[in-house]
């Protein structure tokens, strides 16, 4: 599996995502101002779109694409509009 080649890298970044998800919590119970608490939201969820990006190419690279065999420029093409139209969508 691909992801275990970075498994150290993403362990950590899920970590971190799980303590912006804390730091909303703790605003929320500490009845923080709303721009505050959407602050917190805001950067979770560009946290996680982050990561949804990376696993995404990842897939692509190593699942849609055959890593056994040399892919077709038309194959490569088409891998990056996907990874570009994902990464459009996450924004």
């Amino acid at each position: 599996m691909h992801t275990s080649n970075n498994k150290e890298k993403l362990v950590l970044r899920t970590r971190r995502i799980a303590g912006q998800i804390k730091a909303i919590e703790k605003a929320i119970q500490a009845e923080a101002d709303c721009a505050t608490v959407l602050q917190h939201v805001a950067a979770c969820r560009g946290a996680l779109n982050g990561l949804m990006s990376e696993l995404v190419e990842e897939h692509i690279l190593f699942h849609v694409l055959d890593s056994k065999r040399k892919p077709t420029a038309h194959q490569i093409e088409a891998a990056e509009q996907l990874r570009d139209i994902v990464n459009a969508y996450l924004k």
